[in-house]
């Protein structure tokens, strides 16, 4: 009864719920509790899930399917440019180096040079599931340690590609898929080099089909403005690519990556991200469960102190080389610690190059089941590593980074809630409270909160992105919602939050630029207001004016060119990530404006443009001929 899918579901979240809440409260973190949640019902303990935790793997292949997305729905090419220091330094010479070591041992032991690179390249990755996990909970993802590890991370999901590229060139020969198994079914009979090929133009037709067919077909399902059919076709195209790289021999966990990456560049990321989100907490909480429950104990049982020591030579050799490049790009002792202890373990991409390892014939079956072994062990300890070095070791050596503060108690309540308050935000707060208007205000920037209090405004400590905080300062009795946060990631996100939420808010958002206003229309915001856009017409009034241009007739003419440049941003946005067809309208729209303005100035305004002119008036008062 318990094996049907049902029962299967019972078990697996019967078991999280007892198992989390004990591993939070003695301080081990979640991930922690997850796997210890999968030992417990796995095979070696109570039996109740998969045999030898082979049926458990493909539950958990089918986490990391998912997971993969949305990493590479989160990998913006931009945020990926501006930390290219780290991923491609950090994160290149921490697969290079790692790899070197444990080929060398590995080579030391009796391996081939085939077996010994696939497994020490395997064997190079870590968890991102695991890493990013334990550090959110942690609260130190965006300390110096977080972001660095975030950008090997990186670096590593990106190298799998070349990788299980490079694989089949290792093979002794071509296997075919085992009795029963479709996928792979094409390339495994091509010969080694054929399907290394066959993975590059796989690769290759994901990028190019995601910019020129991917793309366009899912602004086509968005016209139709339903939202299940969209959440549809994103995970039939996902399918679809896992299908595909699927049959160039490669795993469906790296095709959704790609899909995730392509998917990245379009208008659609933030739907998909905030839709997908609730999912994820259960979904990793279900991979670690399976990865506790995939452990095979008997193996370890019967070869104890081989299994133990090989673990811990293996974390031992992953920390060494961490602590190496730590030190070499500058991080504190305590950052350095953690940066190094977070990332000593193999990642989930093991499970994934090991199965693929063991059909090429690079490696035996009963040394791919230690390799396999290895890596679950080894994220099992990376909690407790964890734990041990915030009990033990960092409070006895260097400074942690400042923790974060608490956000702040919110006891008022007013029509108008300002979200960031630094020069734009604080010029808004500034005129609203001076016109007898009443604003809530929320800063992210302690420093700034406590400098704005000094200097008497009442301003609150809390991230606006957090419902908990919205909440707490009257969004659902409010009218008004300013945006003037100077990231805008963060703005969109708020923005995003708020019409899932607070629909009734009318939401007046601040955009650095063209581009970033483009977001921003695409999360169905109507006030959007450009960094620089009415400061540059004031100065470009003050140059008609000098020029001898009445200025009534300077002001209203820019109030015009305002309004058609916020009609022309909106007939834009639709085409920004074609460049051809932007470039085209953008031609276009400036010609119209130009024509617009011509007729304005066709019209004979001189009866009354004299009326803003103080001046002017002020001399032809005081002229004798008058």
């Amino acid at each position: 009864m318990m094996d049907s899918f049902l029962g299967q579901a019972i078990i697996y979240l019967s078991a999280a719920i007892v198992c989390v809440p004990v591993a939070k409260r003695l301080g081990m973190g979640s991930v922690l509790g997850y796997l210890a949640a999968g030992i417990i019902i796995g095979p070696f303990c109570l039996g109740f899930i998969g045999a030898e935790g082979q049926d458990v793997m493909h539950f958990a292949e089918f986490g990391v399917v998912m997971l993969l997305f949305l990493i590479g729905l989160e990998l913006e090419p931009t945020h990926f440019w501006g930390m290219r220091k780290y991923v491609l330094g950090l994160g290149s010479l921490q697969v290079a180096m790692t790899a070197l070591v444990i080929v060398s041992v590995l080579t030391l032991m009796g391996f081939t040079w085939q077996s010994a690179i696939a497994s020490g390249l395997a064997l190079s990755m870590s968890s991102t599931a695991m890493v990013l996990q334990s550090l959110k909970e942690k609260g130190i993802g965006q300390t110096q340690a977080g972001r660095s590890s975030l950008a090997v991370l990186l670096f590593q999901d990106i190298a799998v590609i070349p990788v299980l590229a490079l694989l089949p060139f290792l093979a002794l020969q071509a296997v075919g898929p085992a009795d029963g198994e479709q996928g792979g079914a094409l390339a495994a009979a091509l010969p080694g080099w054929m399907q290394a090929s066959s993975v590059l133009c796989a690769i290759l037709l994901v990028i190019f089909g995601g910019r020129y067919v991917i793309v366009p077909f899912l602004r086509t399902i968005a016209r139709t403005r339903v939202r299940e059919l969209c959440i549809a076709a994103a995970l039939l195209i996902i399918a679809t690519i896992a299908y595909l790289m699927q049959l160039a021999g490669l795993s469906p966990a790296l095709g959704t990556f790609l899909a995730g990456v392509v998917l990245a560049n379009s208008e659609f990321r933030h739907e998909l991200e905030s839709d997908i989100e609730p999912f994820k907490g259960l979904l990793l909480g279900l991979f670690f469960i399976a990865v506790g429950a995939s452990v095979n104990f008997n193996l370890i049982l019967n070869n104890p102190a081989r299994i133990m020591t090989m673990v811990i030579a293996l974390v031992v050799i992953k920390t060494a080389v961490l602590l190496v490049l730590g030190r070499l790009f500058k991080l504190s002792f305590d950052q350095n610690c953690i940066f190094s202890l977070a990332l000593s373990q193999v990642g989930e991409f093991a499970f994934v190059l090991f199965a693929f390892i063991n059909r090429l014939q690079i490696l035996s079956e009963s040394w791919a089941d230690t390799m396999i072994a290895l890596t679950a062990l080894s994220m099992t300890f990376t909690p407790l590593l964890l734990l041990i070095n915030e009990r033990f070791i960092l409070p006895h050596f260097g400074t942690l980074e400042k923790a974060e503060k608490e956000a702040d108690a919110i006891d008022t309540a007013h029509p108008v809630i300002i979200a960031g308050f630094s020069f734009f935000g604080s010029t808004i707060g500034r005129f609203l409270r001076a016109s007898g208007i009443e604003a809530t205000i929320l800063d992210n920037d302690s420093d700034r909160v406590d400098l704005l209090r000094k200097m008497g405004f009442k301003v609150f400590y809390g991230d606006a992105t957090r419902l908990d905080i919205l909440h707490s300062a009257g969004a659902a009795s409010a009218r008004i919602l300013v945006v003037a946060i100077d990231d805008p990631p963060i703005s969109y996100a708020l923005a995003d939050t708020v019409r899932k939420n607070f629909p009734h808010l009318a939401v007046i958002a601040r955009a650095r630029n063209n581009p970033d206003a483009y977001e921003l229309l695409d999360l169905g915001l109507q006030h959007i207001y450009r960094d620089c856009l009415d400061t540059a017409l004031r100065a470009a009034v003050d140059v008609l004016v000098l020029l001898g241009l009445r200025r009534f007739s300077a002001t209203r003419a820019a109030q015009n060119f305002i309004k058609y440049d916020e009609a022309a941003l909106q007939k834009l946005a639709p085409h920004r990530h074609d460049e051809k067809t932007y470039i085209s309208n953008s031609k276009e729209q400036i010609l119209m404006q130009e024509q617009l303005l011509a007729y304005d100035r066709q019209i004979d305004h001189s009866l009354y443009d004299h009326a803003w002119d103080s001046a002017q008036l002020s001399c032809a008062i005081n002229s004798p001929d008058d």
